[in-house]
């Protein structure tokens, strides 16, 4: 696609890293190892590079959204609070959307205006194993119809109306699974990040609305799909050495498997699940992005993409 044609500006690492100079980073060493994902890449380099500019760009978009509903609300005659911000984050499985997300989360915590960040996933939103299985959805595990969509949407909607408080169900990776009866509470934040891979999804024929729908600012994480292929792979491997360690792990049984039995499996996860659902469902939605953090090999960012305004 021609630049004439492209909804993105497209900026070098180079010139995004010199937004951030004059700011100062108010994250440790110890801390980004502490919000690091498994296998991600991230030094403080990469937060000082590409994050600290992304988390004041965030920071100006809030500030313009509250005065942007103060005018609103006068205009209307309405005394009605001030609603969070709420940014949506995309991206495959193993792209490193979920460091992303919680790097953003501590970021914006310490900007002013925006103490209060909170952040859920959508893996809390997916249908419990026993529904799955009742479907035969199993094994279409992170598809868009894996998910409960209308308690999704009524929760987004929810947290975007004010309410003081708003629960979100808790999903458990050790036993890949809802843990039945408990929940997460998300009390009227600043800002919301919501995270997962097909939040940027446009609503289907019979919908008529969409989760991004109540987004305020849209993040996609992107890589080349061999990269983000051999990141998985390199993942699993780490994940069998050890959560699968663990006897209630679901996975476990590939922790007790020959490396290379295990690996043939991953691969297999990988092409007939993860492969066809970014293609089909995530990918597409990249262009519906406010922008997007295009890494290279290694995980890191090489370029960003913010939408033309």
């Amino acid at each position: 696609m021609s630049d004439a044609l492209s909804p993105f500006n497209e900026i070098s690492r180079e010139d995004w890293a010199d937004l951030g100079t004059s700011t100062q980073l108010p994250l440790t060493e110890s801390e980004i190892q502490q919000i690091r994902g498994l296998g991600d890449f991230l030094d403080i380099k990469e937060v000082q590079d590409v994050y600290l500019p992304l988390s004041r760009l965030l920071n100006l978009y809030v500030a313009e959204h509250q005065k942007l509903h103060r005018v609103t609300s006068d205009f209307l005659g309405d005394r009605a609070g001030r609603v969070p911000f709420i940014i949506g984050v995309a991206g495959s499985v193993a792209v490193g959307k979920s460091t992303v997300s919680r790097l953003l989360k501590e970021l914006l915590s310490r900007w002013e205006g925006t103490p209060r960040v909170e952040m859920i996933t959508t893996d809390g939103f997916l249908y419990p194993n026993a529904e799955l299985e009742r479907r035969g959805l199993m094994s279409r595990k992170g598809f868009p119809e894996s998910y409960d969509r209308m308690a999704l949407l009524k929760f987004v909607a929810d947290v975007k109306s004010g309410v003081t408080e708003v629960s979100a169900p808790v999903y458990s990776h050790l036993v890949y699974d809802i843990v039945e009866g408990e929940t997460n509470a998300v009390r009227n934040p600043d800002v919301l990040i919501v995270e997962g891979l097909n939040v940027l999804q446009s609503p289907g024929t019979d919908q008529s609305l969409a989760l991004s729908d109540f987004f305020d600012f849209k993040i996609y994480v992107d890589a080349e799909t061999p990269n983000i292929e051999q990141w998985f792979l390199e993942r699993f491997g780490k994940l069998r050495e050890t959560a699968f360690t663990n006897p209630e792990s679901y996975f476990h049984r590939y922790s007790e498997m020959p490396f290379e039995k295990a690996l043939e499996r991953a691969k297999e996860i990988w092409s007939t699940i993860n492969l066809p659902n970014l293609v089909e469902n995530i990918v597409p939605t990249r262009s519906r992005a406010t922008l997007v953090l295009h890494k290279g090999t290694k995980h890191a960012v090489e370029r960003v993409l913010l939408r033309k305004l």
